[in-house]
């Protein structure tokens, strides 16, 4: 069975794009605080592509799932490369873009499983 499309799978799981786009909105908000009103991320969001919409959901639930919010997230991603002390480095952790420091996070913490083991 072939993989389905970035459009098959919003259909199936969310119903429509402005679904899809809600719930979005809500996990973004949720992992991080914003100036922006709802209704200009809405307004950018509806204008992304379907599958970035997805990754956006998907990388969004990961880290309230797991963390809770970006904050807690850097603090961990700092303990996993070993630079909890370095308050300017991780300052500088939570100003990166959810999906950027999350990636940071599981190469870091997969570094660290790796020296651990050898």
């Amino acid at each position: 069975m072939a993989k389905k499309s970035p459009l098959q799978q919003q259909k199936e799981t969310f119903g429509d794009k402005e679904k899809l786009v809600d719930r979005v909105v809500t996990v973004l908000k949720n992992i991080r605080t914003s100036s922006e009103s709802d209704e200009d991320l809405k307004g950018k969001l509806l204008a992304a592509s379907n599958k970035k919409l997805i990754h956006l959901f998907a990388i969004g639930s990961d880290i309230a799932g797991k963390f809770g919010s970006v904050d807690k997230l850097a603090d961990a991603t700092a303990q996993a490369m070993g630079r909890v002390k370095d308050m300017t480095y991780v300052a500088k952790l939570k100003t990166l873009a959810p999906s950027k420091l999350y990636d940071l996070y599981r190469v870091a913490a997969r570094r660290a499983k790796h020296q651990k083991a050898a």
